[in-house]
């Protein structure tokens, strides 16, 4: 090196010097401290659990000022919240999918099939069955209408915007969340009131019995406003708008971050959801033992509703049974049942739709559902109401503690299930060329040692 390269080195060096100390000069005390604070290991961890402080912090809320935010309350929840916090969450979810995808989705008849058998037949009388075991151990700390309520809870179709939100964070298919959503809450006027009635006619749950059939003409025109008003309409705008202004869309929600407020609106949906449950009394008429056993048995079912669902999205004998693609040698009766069969064996993506959808309940419209059918005035309403709130409530926290697993397990996947083979950077080729050439050159050596 010259001593024209030194003297460049030390110039350019005492000028980055000077440049930083202008900086640490332009930089106040105050502001250099809240730096420090701010990209702290536990204050990045708290911002990062920003979901669940929030929760804690609005069930508070609704706790000490339920009036506030329940239905009918001061801001008229089940307007503002109800369908204000919802609309937000189509109105993003139209304005960042593609219309053509969304169409291929909703002719995807056979994922449709299995959540709906899942979320109405297949837990509805698993609940029953356990309502029915649980009831039979006659133990007076669990209060017989909370068991109605669980047993009207499995009876509910799935929750409308927590899933859209929960498939959007872990990647999975939102397109069908979408479908799932639109089609399971359609069904679930004509098919809720039905299954209530099934399990409660007879048996030990006879006395749980709503017997108003009248009411399910009301109830239906009930969903299918809420429905058209908080799902469809927003969505058809978000999909107009995306095909027509593309450019202004994505500007639109990258600036706001769109994503983040679908976060916060869910909270403001469980928010209403909590707040009608503490007006209503409905946690202080049953015994602290029966909430306490409620919190336990919600998650317990929901994980293994959720291995219910995994296990019917991804069957393991339709893949080793159909383990290629049908070729010219191939059997008919193969290639036919491969054609029928293979499908139901989901890609990660629309697995992650699934289990999401098959085990959740919703709150928005299961207290409509319930009110409906036992009426405004039922003494017994808020003990009813008791296992939906907890149930979406501790569905949501559960589904957020898994979303980071399932985008994880998903990475390796693209959209349309097909492996990902990742690149190695440049970095991974050098480390490896060099770790060939090492090789190489101990065989050499020892070839010329031999």
């Amino acid at each position: 090196m010259t001593e024209s390269d030194n003297i460049a080195d030390r110039v350019s060096s005492d000028s980055s010097l000077s440049v930083e100390s202008e900086q640490r000069k332009n930089t106040s005390p105050f502001k250099h401290r809240l730096s420090v604070i701010y990209n702290h290991k536990i204050t990045q961890y708290i911002i990062s659990q920003w979901f669940f402080i929030g929760l804690a912090i609005f069930i508070v809320l609704a706790r000490f000022f339920p009036n506030f935010a329940r239905s009918g309350g001061l801001i008229r929840g089940q307007y503002s919240i109800g369908y204000g916090a919802v609309i937000v969450i189509f109105l993003q979810s139209g304005l960042s999918m593609s219309t053509k995808k969304l169409l291929v989705n909703m002719g995807n008849w056979r994922a449709h099939l299995v959540v709906l058998v899942i979320s109405f037949l297949v837990t509805s009388s698993i609940m029953y069955g356990l309502c029915c075991a649980i009831k039979a151990a006659n133990d007076d700390k669990i209060d017989d209408w909370v068991l109605i309520g669980i047993i009207v809870t499995a009876t509910c179709p799935t929750t409308v915007s927590s899933n859209v939100v929960m498939t959007t964070k872990a990647d999975g298919n939102a397109l069908l969340c979408l479908c799932e959503v639109f089609i399971g809450n359609v069904l679930g006027a004509f098919i809720t009131p039905a299954l209530v009635q099934m399990y409660t006619s007879s048996g030990p749950m006879v006395f749980g019995n709503p017997a108003t059939d009248t009411s399910v003409q009301q109830l239906y025109a009930n969903v299918m406003k809420q429905i058209g008003l908080s799902v469809f309409i927003p969505l058809f705008v978000g999909q107009v708008l995306q095909n027509v202004f593309p450019k202004q869309v994505t500007w639109f929600l990258t600036t706001f971050r769109m994503n983040k407020v679908g976060s916060f609106c869910l909270l403001l949906i469980m928010f209403s959801s909590f707040s009608t449950a503490f007006y209503q009394h409905a946690f202080t008429s049953v015994s602290h033992a029966c909430i306490i056993f409620l919190c336990f048995f919600n998650v317990g079912i929901y994980l293994f509703f959720t291995l219910v669902c995994f296990v019917c999205a991804r069957p393991w004998f339709i893949i080793k049974i159909f383990d290629h693609e049908p070729t010219e040698h191939s059997s008919k009766t193969y290639t036919i049942c491969y054609k029928i069969f293979r499908p139901f064996y989901y890609s990660k993506r629309d697995a992650i739709a699934v289990m999401l959808c098959g085990a959740a309940k919703t709150a928005a419209l299961g207290v409509s559902l319930i009110s409906s059918q036992y009426g405004d005035d039922n003494p017994k309403l808020g003990t009813l109401l008791v296992p939906l709130v907890l149930y979406q409530s501790e569905q949501v926290i559960t589904a957020n503690f898994m979303v980071p697993f399932m985008k994880k397990w998903a990475s390796d996947e693209d959209e349309h299930g097909n492996k990902i083979i990742k690149q190695p950077t440049d970095e991974e080729s050098r480390i490896s060329q060099n770790k060939e050439d090492v090789s190489k050159e101990n065989t050499e050596d020892a070839d010329s040692r031999d």
